[in-house]
């Protein structure tokens, strides 16, 4: 064999292609599997990186297994992110040294902060939510590969990106869950899937039901394994992605466990069943099939279920007995005290003026900490209402809603400015979407002060992002609103005006 001229690459030549000491170039090919004649069927990861796998199959097809070979097969070559509801591939840790992210153990932003190092320090992760309700299980995976996608330009390395039981984050109709909650998984999945590619993150999601999976999220998968599945609308969607005619989607439905059919560039260019291979990790001890029975006899059963009950009954600690009843004219005392209370003046009346100021205060102190942008608007929600109630202020709080646009006018600075400037920038800001309104006052306090360059730092603190990216589509969604004008030099500056705001006259 011999050497390869590295002074002379060749035409294509990508991040996954390992170059070893003396040798020539490997390709990123991993064997998934084998054909029934035995021939071994590979996959391209580098082809992958491009063009994004499907995976589908009902409860006990083997769906599980094929993504832990292809997560092992692939582990040396490229960065790996799992995202894991049910607690099933931790185990890749103790074979291959994957990082384990209790996502119960961590609060929201710190989860945003995991995602960003884990695209900087190019880790593999599996994200473990089995702790987790299933609401917060997809609002936690919805931050966190919001958080991926949102990395800096200079982190944009190649990874695969493994969402397991896929139907949860990307649904296709309304659930149980929160409207807000739905939202922000889609665009999550979403952006993974159609627009992740360019930021080098690979998208694999393996679903039970293809018909409960969002379609903008299937259709962008180039390569699928279809396992077995029974349903005739899924056995048909299934279909229709291998191009197979109606009449043959039977076959999907006599497949065995850990048989899929395969197609895609990175595969196989026509449809091929395929066996998955073996794999080295996951739960050895579970019990897979039938087992024998205990050889006992009846009689003896019994006794090993009833003898000595009461002696486990006595090993577990007693239920904590009730409070003993308070006496009657205890009871009348107290009652008589709260009548009073109720009919007296209180000695000290709240200042409802201190508190609303005080209230303002924990608002403005807020919005200047560093890093609390990035967080959700609930988070912030909840941060503000707890330091309330640590300085045990009683009167009326801001909803929600209120809270948020106080929360945007602070952060914004205009409590800077006077009432009535104040005022003219809030109409402005009418019809402006409450989670771009604090972006949207930011350029509108700047438009005022004559600034026609847009500070993009301090827009992007108010956006809560990093990425140069969403700015630029922040500042197209705001022109097509009709609320800002911008104009772009050629030297790629930036001039930002609201109309019907006046700058401030010079002099």
């Amino acid at each position: 064999m011999t050497q390869c001229d590295w002074a002379k690459p060749p035409r294509r030549c990508s991040p996954l292609r390992i170059r070893l000491a003396n040798r020539c170039c490997v390709t990123a090919q991993i064997t998934i599997g084998h054909e029934s004649s035995g021939k071994p069927v590979e996959f391209d990861i580098e082809e992958l990186l491009a063009t994004r796998l499907l995976v589908q199959g009902n409860s006990g097809s083997g769906k599980s297994h094929l993504l832990r070979r292809l997560l092992e097969e692939s582990a040396g070559m490229v960065q790996q992110v799992v995202i894991d509801p049910e607690g099933d591939f931790p185990s890749l840790a103790d074979e291959f040294g994957h990082v384990v992210i209790d996502g119960a153990a961590y609060s929201p932003g710190e989860i945003e902060a995991l995602a960003r190092r884990i695209r900087e320090h190019r880790a593999s992760v599996v994200l473990d939510l089995d702790g987790l309700e299933v609401e917060q299980q997809i609002r936690c995976a919805a931050q966190f590969l919001t958080a991926l996608f949102d990395a800096p330009r200079e982190h944009w390395y190649p990874a695969l990106v493994v969402v397991d039981e896929a139907q949860m984050f990307a649904p296709a109709a309304a659930g149980e869950m929160a409207e807000d909650t739905r939202r922000m998984t889609l665009a999550a999945m979403t952006n993974l899937m159609c627009r992740g590619r360019k930021r080098g993150l690979a998208g694999v999601v393996a679903t039970q039901r293809l018909a409960k999976l969002a379609k903008n999220v299937a259709a962008e998968a180039s390569n699928f394994l279809m396992g077995r599945t029974f349903l005739d609308i899924d056995m048909i969607r299934a279909a229709d992605l291998l191009g197979m005619e109606r009449r043959q989607a039977e076959r999907i439905r006599e497949l065995e466990r850990g048989h899929f059919l395969a197609l895609g560039p990175a595969i196989t260019r026509l449809p091929l069943a395929v066996k998955i291979g073996p794999v080295k990790t996951g739960h050895q001890a579970r019990s897979e099939g039938l087992m024998a029975l205990p050889d006992t006899a009846p009689a003896d059963m019994a006794a090993l279920l009833t003898t000595d009950l009461a002696a486990d009954v006595a090993k577990a600690p007693p239920p904590p007995a009730p409070p003993p009843a308070p006496p009657v004219d205890e009871i009348e005392d107290s009652i008589a005290r709260a009548e009073e209370r109720q009919v007296e003046p209180r000695a000290e009346p709240v200042d409802t003026n201190v508190v609303a100021t005080r209230i303002a205060q924990i608002i403005s102190e807020l919005a200047q900490e560093e890093g609390i942008a990035f967080q959700s608007a609930s988070a912030q929600y909840q941060t503000f209402l707890t330091r309330c109630r640590r300085e045990r202020l009683i009167g009326p709080m801001p909803d929600m809603r209120a809270f948020r646009r106080r929360f945007a006018v602070a952060g914004a600075g205009l409590e800077d400015l006077d009432e009535g400037l104040q005022a003219r920038i809030m109409q402005l800001a009418g019809a402006v979407e409450e989670d771009l309104l604090g972006p949207f006052l930011v350029i509108a306090k700047a438009a005022h002060a004559g600034e026609t360059q847009v500070d993009e730092a301090e827009l992007a603190r108010a956006y809560g992002t990093s990425s140069p990216g969403r700015i630029r589509r922040l500042l197209d969604h705001l022109e097509r609103q009709g609320l800002v004008v911008v104009r772009e030099d050629f030297g790629g500056d930036r001039t930002v005006m609201v109309p019907g705001l006046e700058p401030l006259a010079e002099g």
